[in-house]
């Protein structure tokens, strides 16, 4: 069930997108031939008026065909359709309706990421808090609050506890949290396998400070390394408008991290071997969806916002590539050749396939063992 959710998900994020083209290419008056949920061959399809509304056989999102997208076409449509064709329409128009898709996109990540902070689900805040720590998602307290018997953290820690330091470094709930995910056993990961190396706890007991060390299992339902213990800690309380200003928070480092970050996959091999395709971030989404409510919605909100900023890459075919040669019609005063546009785009379009094809690589080995 969690792999159907899961699907469902990513597939409804790009739904919406083109949903968000198809909206407003009517409402500024454009023609738009076709609404596709889902890619050829179709299954299904019914015309309403001059638009044909069809479901494909292909899961992978949808499409909106707009009349004219492609300069060259206008020349041979009848006066009538070619007046409402995407390239008859000036600049602004276009530049509105591409950027709709993204702006759909968008504006997911934003309710999501608000509607978390605001209900202050804690496996969400947790999500976020690690998804920025330079935003507070948690109370500061670091107190352990249930210890699991049978667990590598009933032999060392007790209901009380204050955590004050994790591996050498000052403990915070999410730092504590990460430190110990990222340790991993020798081998395979099975479930129940022991981490390799203990975790290193500084903890204040009755007053005194002691040194721990408790080695990490990895739990194969939730896909993560775990000592077997929960902090005391709680969500921090959002308003309306604080919980907003901390969502926007948390999408700008995203989308700063994300540019980065495709920057550093094209200069570093290390970087590269990093980088996922759609099966590697499907899994990652199986994952968050398996692990609860809260996770998944963060995840999606991160994966909105991340389809929207790929989206905004400046290269045809890309939203980004159409509202580049809108604002350059714009600026220059007449059209640009088709092929100019696409000259161009064709350097930024090898990059970004050398990356995904990188990324479906790294996914290939990784599932192979």
């Amino acid at each position: 069930m969690s792999w159907i959710l899961t699907l469902l998900g990513i597939v409804v994020l790009i739904v919406l997108h083109e949903l968000g083209h198809f909206a407003v290419a009517k409402a500024v008056g454009m023609r738009v031939e076709r609404f596709s949920l889902f890619f050829p061959p179709t299954l299904f399809k019914v015309r309403r008026g001059e638009t044909e509304y069809a479901i494909g056989a292909i899961p992978a999102g949808g499409y909106v065909k707009i009349t004219g997208m492609n300069p060259e076409e206008i020349k041979d449509l009848e006066p009538e359709v070619a007046r409402r064709a995407y390239y008859s329409q000036p600049p602004w128009k276009r530049i509105v309706v591409i950027l709709a898709g993204p702006g759909v996109n968008i504006l997911i990540a934003f309710l999501l990421f608000w509607a978390v902070l605001f209900t202050g689900n804690l496996n969400g805040v947790i999500a976020l808090g690690n998804l920025d720590t330079a935003v507070p998602t948690l109370t500061a307290a670091t107190s352990v609050g249930a210890v699991e018997r049978g667990h590598p953290a009933a032999a060392v820690l007790k209901p009380g506890d204050r955590i004050i330091a994790v591996d050498g470094r000052r403990a915070t709930v999410t730092s504590t949290m990460r430190a110990i995910g990222e340790h991993r056993c020798a081998g395979t990961l099975s479930a129940g396998c022991q981490a390799a190396a203990p975790v290193q706890l500084t903890v204040r007991r009755a007053g005194r400070t002691l040194s721990l060390s408790a080695y990490p299992r990895y739990d194969a339902q939730l896909h993560k390394m775990l000592l077997g213990f929960d902090f005391g800690a709680s969500a921090k309380a959002f308003g309306v408008f604080a919980a907003a200003g901390a969502a926007l928070q948390e999408m700008w480092h995203t989308t700063t991290q994300t540019l980065t970050g495709f920057g550093r996959a094209l200069s570093s091999s290390k970087a590269r071997g990093e980088v996922r395709s759609i099966v590697g971030i499907t899994e990652v989404a199986h994952e968050t969806v398996s692990a609860g409510a809260g996770y998944a919605l963060v995840f999606l909100g991160f994966l909105s916002l991340i389809l929207a900023v790929i989206n905004l890459f400046p290269f045809l075919p890309l939203d980004g590539g159409h509202v580049l040669w809108s604002l350059g019609e714009k600026l220059r005063g007449r059209r640009i050749s088709i092929m100019a546009m696409y000259r161009y785009s064709s350097v930024g379009i090898v990059l970004l396939l050398f990356l995904v094809i990188n990324g479906l690589s790294n996914d290939i080995s990784r599932l192979t063992g």
